[in-house]
């Protein structure tokens, strides 16, 4: 036998009897003093809630858990309803239903904006403006003849504004405040100070008080009057509430006024049998509606870039500040190399993201004409129907990506200035050509891009500060964690040596 075996056969002998005979108690002394420190150093966490420290107490039964696992065991499983599950499912219970009860307030709170969008839609009606403008027997030659269609019409959009049913906002206007022009009615609902408008042709009358009389087979009743609106001003509005309350209206008017036109043309002695049957139309319907839509909406692939794909726009704004704040960050990490100033950090954050933000909506705009949506076709006439116009011929699609781009830097550095601290109607203008307030637009993007990129340095450094007073926070917390842990392991060694 070596003497190092030797000598720790005979330290083996000597050990004291005590030592052994307390060993269990000294376990238990040690079990005891690992539960307070662990139950010291969830106190030193700011991670944990009342709720945690609460659920880490001991529970009848634990010990012999450590015991277990102390001697290499595998941890026994249990049944929900275990007497020592009883504080941890307490806690996780509670951890549940505070987490039920914050989706349940964001979905109350935020969700209720947009269903209350809808709550009072058939209230706001009459905000829907219609001009109803008589022109039948108004303006010269027509001038002084007979005029029974347009007051028929009149009658009824003026009885359907007084009713208590929902209705749209009809609004009788005199010929005179158009100069007497049919057109500038057009023009009025192109450059949107009414949802549509009703035209009532200034020959209406007369042309069918004509046909009755000389058989005159080619008459058209829908020659009578028109219907005037723009369906690609808002695609969800026009053809949903406006296009269905006036096809509602055009078969009421025709109705009554075919009813009382024909009763009086039976009472009439002057106009021969004959002549009416060669001209039906003028008895039935008589008078009949041609609806000009004079921006339609279209084609269906344009339906992204106007809606759904804004959105996509957004977040991809919102979400960018995450995406590149560490990038950026890496200035001031001194790994191996010095640290950027932070003024020249801020200036470097702008410019790249706003760089960013430009080939960004590049791509955005890319994918609008990958898909064949028409940026070439060249403006119309204001007054004239016209099938998918261009605001700017072949110009139309960089005004849409620069559209793109400053209503993503000034959504993308909003949200940037809101974290450090805590749909876009242009498009539709420039790709249907419709009533111009692009420079309205524009300029509403470009005062937000500006008041954002001023309050971005601020905003910089009040993040740095935020991170500054975290950071003392933590480096106290940690000294305090770290004098805990000392005192609790000279308490440990003087258990052990006493034992």
């Amino acid at each position: 036998m070596s003497a190092s075996q030797s000598r720790l056969a005979d330290n083996g002998s000597r050990l004291p009897m005590a030592e052994s005979s307390s060993s269990e108690d000294l376990e238990a002394q040690e079990i005891e003093i690992s539960h307070s420190m662990n139950h010291s150093l969830l106190l030193q966490d700011t991670n944990y809630t009342k709720d945690t420290v609460a659920a880490s107490q001991p529970i009848p039964g634990g010990e012999n858990e450590k015991r277990r696992q102390g001697d290499g065991e595998k941890p026994r499983h249990v049944g929900f309803w275990h007497a020592e599950l009883n504080n941890v499912r307490l806690h996780v219970l509670k951890l549940w239903a505070r987490t039920v009860l914050i989706l349940m307030t964001f979905v109350l709170l935020a969700l209720s904006l947009f269903n209350g969008v809808y709550f009072h839609i058939p209230k706001n009606y009459p905000s829907l403006i219609v001009y109803v403008v008589d022109f039948d027997g108004q303006v010269p030659p027509y001038q002084g003849g007979l005029s029974i269609v347009g007051p028929a019409i009149v009658q009824a959009t003026e009885s359907m504004a007084k009713s208590d049913t929902p209705h749209l906002g009809f609004i009788t206007m005199a010929p005179s405040m158009f100069n007497n022009d049919p057109i500038a009615v057009r023009r009025a609902v192109y450059d949107f100070k009414a949802h549509a408008a009703i035209i009532i042709n200034a020959n209406a009358s007369a042309l069918l008080q004509q046909a009755a009389e000389q058989g005159n087979a080619t008459y058209d009743p829908k020659g009578a009057a028109q219907i005037i609106y723009v369906s690609a001003r808002d695609q969800n509005t026009i053809p949903t509430y406006v296009v269905p309350e006036l096809t509602a209206l055009e078969m009421a008017v025709t109705s009554q006024f075919g009813a009382s036109w024909t009763k009086s043309l039976m009472q009439n002695s002057t106009i021969t049998r004959a002549n009416l049957a060669a001209v039906p139309q003028a008895l039935s319907p008589a008078i009949g509606f041609t609806t000009f839509d004079l921006r339609p909406f279209g084609p269906a692939n344009v339906t992204p870039a106007v809606s759904i794909g804004l959105i996509y726009l957004i977040i991809i704004a919102f979400f960018s500040f995450t995406f590149f704040l560490p990038i950026h960050l890496k200035f001031l990490s001194p790994r191996g190399h010095p640290p950027l100033h932070f003024h020249q950090l801020i200036i470097w954050r702008w410019v790249a993201t706003t760089a960013a933000y430009f080939f960004l909506s590049l791509g955005y705009s890319f994918i609008a004409l990958a898909f064949q949506v028409p940026f070439s076709n060249g403006p119309a006439s204001p007054t004239e129907p016209a099938i998918n116009p261009s605001a700017y011929g072949r110009g139309t699609f960089l005004v849409y990506w620069m559209i793109n781009f400053l209503g993503m830097s000034a959504l993308g550095l909003a949200c940037e200035n809101v974290a450090m601290v805590l749909g876009n109607p242009a498009s539709h203008q420039v790709l249907f050509d419709l009533h111009s307030r692009i420079g309205l637009n524009i300029g509403i993007l470009v005062v937000w891009f500006v008041v954002n990129s001023i309050l971005f340095a601020p905003a910089c450094y009040l993040m740095r500060w935020a991170q500054q007073q975290a950071g003392k926070k933590a480096a106290q917390k940690e000294k305090e964690w770290m004098s805990a842990m000392s005192r609790q392991r000279s308490k440990l060694g003087i258990l052990k040596k006493d034992g």
